[in-house]
């Protein structure tokens, strides 16, 4: 079998830079300015979540996976800043988290309406 990774993904964002900040904040990651006209997020050594001004939009989904302890920090981040979060992708912000498959997830909303989930089950 062969192995794909997933290089990177375009975002589409109201204001790349104001995105790219807010998630690398949230997920503890750094945002070391715009590239070329990319603002990118790099979360680990295969992928890169390059933040890109668009005016309209559809809103995405991106879901994590994460080990306990990184749910547990994100988590904190999450409800530090006030952010809505939910259980289930119909109620993002009924401020429960899920424990479907023996885990812990819950979804939350960027500043662009992009839905963002983070599992620690696959």
């Amino acid at each position: 079998m062969s192995v794909i990774n997933l290089d990177h993904t375009i975002v589409p964002a109201h204001d790349k830079e104001e995105s790219a900040r807010f998630f690398a904040r949230i997920m503890g990651l750094k945002y070391e300015g715009t590239h070329g006209h990319f603002a990118p997020v790099k979360l680990n050594d295969t992928l890169t979540m390059d933040f890109d001004n668009r005016e309209g939009f559809e809103h995405h989904h991106y879901a994590f996976h994460v080990t306990d302890e990184d749910f547990d920090v994100i988590f904190e981040r999450v409800k530090a800043e006030g952010l809505a979060y939910g259980s289930d992708p119909r109620a993002q912000d009924n401020m429960q988290i899920n424990t479907r498959r023996g885990g812990r997830g819950f979804y939350f909303k960027d500043p662009n309406g992009h839905s963002l989930e983070l599992l620690t089950v696959r």
